[in-house]
């Protein structure tokens, strides 16, 4: 016969069984929508002029999805459940990336860091052994040159292809967080969130995915500048009970409720290589992008961020009496 528990609190008897669902206390809107400043494109085309922009181009780029398992025993998660406690349900398993915004050279932060070596071509080092490199898009001297004899290819109007092996090693630490149902010492059915922060590699026993690829290399010679070779890699992960067992997994201790599981991490790792060479592109547009600022009250005006353009599709004053001026001395 079930035994029930009661709590006498101002008058009222409370039971301790009650099943009564849980209070969601998470917020209606907790997102949000961007704002590019760029308007739809209506379909006008007068509204479009030809804009020249130098940018870096892509000549050959490469993308490599990898996988690897790690299985983990005896994982000790938080909070506890307390005493008597049971799981009846895993409602969910998440996996996502550590991170501490607070020390980016945390051993902890999940990283794939690749190693690429070169056949066919070499990477252009200084003096001392050191790779000259170059700023990317993304702020860092993440572009390392790279020379080929390509003379034979470029007489054919070809690239030329060069080879390589790419190591990634993944060292740092996934938090996983599983959402159960569970009954209490007073059969009592509720909701826990148990959390845990799980090593994955270490830099002394990193986990080493390895891959091998093939580029196709522009001219050394017909260009300003040499070729430059950049990778860049994302990582993310999924989890689930080593059996997709409750019984087999998942272990509570019956006097502290502490939660022990057995997991099976999968570490998916995207990878994209690019050749790419700075260029001059010549490219349709329809304008700066324009934003409603949130004005203050105090100032009446307020400066521009970007220069107007000073081509000839957009006359100004002073184009405008030059024009008048050279017309005038056609007349005359």
């Amino acid at each position: 016969m079930k035994s029930i528990s009661y709590l006498r609190k101002g008058g009222l008897v409370m039971t301790c069984n009650n099943k009564s669902g849980p209070i969601n206390l998470a917020l209606p809107d907790k997102c949000c929508t961007a704002t590019t400043g760029c308007a739809p494109f209506d379909g006008n085309l007068r509204r479009v002029v030809t804009e020249p922009i130098y940018v870096q181009k892509v000549y050959d780029a490469k993308l490599f999805n990898l996988q690897a398992i790690r299985t983990v025993a005896n994982q000790t998660f938080s909070p506890a459940l307390g005493r008597g406690a049971r799981i009846i349900r895993v409602l969910d398993i998440r996996c996502k990336k550590f991170f501490n915004p607070g020390n980016i050279n945390d051993i902890q932060n999940l990283l794939a860091t690749p190693e690429t070596t070169l056949s066919g071509a070499e990477f252009v080092e200084s003096s001392g052994g050191v790779p000259v490199t170059a700023i990317g898009p993304d702020g860092f001297a993440s572009e390392r040159l790279v020379y080929a004899d390509t003379q034979d290819c470029d007489e054919l109007g070809r690239g030329t292809p060069i080879f390589g092996t790419q190591n990634i090693r993944i060292t740092g630490n996934v938090i996983i967080e599983i959402d159960v149902l569970y009954t209490d010492d007073c059969e009592k059915e509720c909701t826990a969130t148990l959390t845990a922060n799980v090593p994955v590699g270490t830099a002394e026993n990193p986990l080493i995915l390895t891959n091998f690829f093939e580029l196709c290399l522009p001219s050394v010679f017909q260009g300003a500048f040499l070729p430059r070779f950049t990778e860049f890699c994302n990582i993310s992960c999924e989890a689930r009970l080593a059996t997709n067992s409750i019984l087999r997994d998942i272990s509570i201790n019956p006097v502290t409720g502490v939660v022990r599981a057995n997991l099976l991490i999968a570490l998916c790792v995207t990878c994209e290589k690019k050749i790419i060479l700075p260029v001059q592109l010549c490219v349709l547009s329809t304008g700066f992008p324009v934003l409603s600022a949130q004005e203050s009250p105090i100032c009446s005006t307020f400066p521009s961020l970007f220069p107007r353009q000073i081509d000839s599709q957009k006359p100004h004053r002073c184009t405008t009496e030059a024009m008048e001026v050279e017309n005038t001395e056609k007349i005359e």
